[in-house]
């Protein structure tokens, strides 16, 4: 199985909206009479391991080797768990010919949709009743990811939202993400640009991680589209026009040093698939 990154929100769009990236996580699966689990990453070896808990959803791990290979940051927001999960479900239900509702499956074991959508079909997707609408990326859309050093615990960012927020922000979120939907389709950079913004999340986290919004929010002036928090964090997605790429790469090195690396992640417009098993 090869599954990509993700990054979900997209700004706007929390919980509804995300983006596939062209980082991925690989899993192979055979059957070789006992269980194992062979890989380099810092991840659980047991039947704790994210693959293996989502192909014993599906069917026993017993006698079954998991070997995993991933250049998905553990930690951050880029995915990494939803890939893991999706990428065992997806080889359970390949060698087992299951016909099993994977995306469903999925957002259960994540408890939201987004990640695991864009992760399942590529692209970028819209989340709505327990479904997903894909649709391609523009072309000359790139995005560079800053992966901050230290980590933010997702239940802490979670625990950062309030149950309720006032209506002028709900309105504000909405406008942005049907903004930034068109300016996707359309492949209109100024309606992009405008339509990162949102008043639910990114805030309401900063304190988590300051620095991560601070460069967000410089954005524009490092030469970019814009930039996002990516899921609960503290990744920044920065949106990019691609002949300005490179220029906003180098702005992004300065910025960054000793405290975040720098990624080159691509829209990927191909999801989940099985290479050969």
């Amino acid at each position: 199985m090869r599954v990509p990154a993700s990054s979900a929100n997209l700004g706007p769009g929390f919980d509804c909206l995300a983006a596939a990236l062209a980082l991925h996580l690989e899993l192979e699966v055979e059957e070789t009479g006992h269980f194992a689990v062979e890989t380099e990453l810092a991840v659980a070896r047991g039947r704790e391991n994210l693959c293996v808990r989502a192909f014993e959803r599906l069917h026993s791990a017993e006698g079954f080797t998991f070997r995993i290979r991933s250049d998905i940051p553990l930690s951050g927001g880029l995915g990494s768990s939803a890939a893991a999960t999706l990428a065992g479900l997806m080889a359970a239900d390949h060698l087992f010919e299951l016909d099993a509702p994977l995306l469903e499956l999925a957002s259960e074991m994540e408890g939201h949709p987004d990640n695991a959508a864009a992760a399942l079909h590529g692209g970028f997707v819209i989340c709505a009743d327990g479904e997903a609408v894909r649709f391609d990326p523009p072309t000359g859309l790139e995005a560079l990811a800053v992966v901050p050093h230290e980590a933010v615990n997702t239940r802490r960012a979670r625990a950062a939202l309030p149950a309720e927020v006032p209506m002028q922000e709900a309105v504000f979120n909405v406008a942005h993400a049907a903004l930034l939907t068109l300016g996707l389709a359309r492949g209109d950079w100024d309606l992009v640009a405008r339509g990162l913004h949102d008043r639910l999340h990114q805030q309401r986290r900063g304190p988590l991680f300051p620095r991560s919004l601070e460069l967000a929010e410089r954005a524009r002036e490092l030469g970019a589209l814009g930039a996002t928090i990516s899921g609960a964090g503290p990744t920044v997605l920065f949106w990019c026009f691609y002949e300005h790429t490179g220029t906003v790469a180098q702005a992004l090195q300065a910025e960054i040093e000793g405290w975040a690396t720098l990624l080159r992640t691509p829209f990927e417009v191909q999801g989940g698939y099985v290479e050969g098993m």
